[in-house]
């Protein structure tokens, strides 16, 4: 084992992943899910509770202190935001030596499903509720700062859940003070890109996400009209959704939706009328 300091305090840190059927405390391990070079992500078993739960294992023995930093961050972050739509913290603590943080098991990522053709009805309510979810971390001043496909759970009879608050920062008076050019390359704002993440840069990725579930497709920069899928776009929603989208993906910070808050209020003013007649026809007559 390797030592590593957690906490500020020494501890032997496994190197070795997880295993089908290891015990960590309450919790059997049933099967790795994902990995990435943050951490590792388990499908277990809560032996207490009897229900399966979504393990995640930070690779302590590979981070950094900054890393560190944004594990204890995500834990406090998450810990405190109480949605429906935003995936709640069951446990975090230390166990046999690894650091674990225990969430809800829902069936699969936007990105899994997103490999599949995703109907307008399914978009539209899969949009709602993460537009719902994003207004609720503006409002409680929580800037995601990664919002993409596969930090959006799918749980079932269409329940959504934004998750992995690990880069998230909390606002402040000063932008620069937070500034973190962290993101994922494909839906971060240009700001974001420059160190300077806004409310307004999980708009932009917001945005992005909503067009990609809609058209098919994920544009890229400089973001010129029209994008990749807006023959798609044009066929399946109406106008005012498509004006919707372009503000929420304005390369010029300012001429965006301010917040979350501001986001949602503006799609609730088109989500009625967001499908083209002809997919609200056929959906009235089933």
């Amino acid at each position: 084992m390797k030592p590593h300091v957690l906490h500020g305090k020494n501890i032997a840190v496994p190197t070795q992943p997880l295993k089908a059927r290891q015990v960590l405390g309450k919790y059997r391990i049933r099967r790795r899910i994902g990995a990435g070079g943050f951490a590792t992500v388990y499908e277990a078993y809560d032996t207490i509770e009897g229900i399966p739960i979504a393990l995640k294992v930070p690779n302590l023995d590979q981070l950094d202190k900054e890393s560190l930093n944004a594990i204890h961050r995500e834990v406090r972050i998450t810990a405190r935001l109480d949605h429906e739509n935003i995936l709640p913290l069951r446990n975090a603590m230390m166990i046999d030596g690894h650091f674990v943080i225990a969430t809800p098991l829902g069936e699969q990522t936007l990105t899994d499903r997103l490999h599949y053709r995703l109907g307008p009805r399914t978009a539209l309510s899969y949009t709602e509720q993460l537009v719902d979810a994003l207004a609720y971390a503006h409002d409680v001043r929580v800037i995601h700062c990664d919002i993409k496909p596969d930090n959006v759970i799918l749980f079932p009879e269409g329940h959504v859940r934004l998750a992995d608050f690990g880069i998230a920062k909390v606002a402040l008076r000063t932008r620069t003070i937070m500034g973190s050019g962290q993101g994922t390359v494909g839906y971060i704002a240009p700001e974001q890109a420059m160190g300077k993440p806004s409310f307004r840069s999980d708009v932009f990725s917001m945005g992005l996400l909503i067009y990609r579930m809609f058209a098919g497709e994920l544009p890229a920069w400089p973001f010129d009209w029209p994008l990749p899928g807006a023959e798609r776009l044009r066929r399946t929603v109406s106008r005012d959704f498509i004006g919707f989208l372009r503000r929420a993906i304005e390369v010029r910070e300012r001429k965006r939706f301010r917040d979350g808050v501001q986001m949602q209020r503006a799609f609730e003013a088109v989500a009625p009328k967001a499908l083209r007649s002809t997919i609200r026809s056929k959906r009235a007559s089933l």
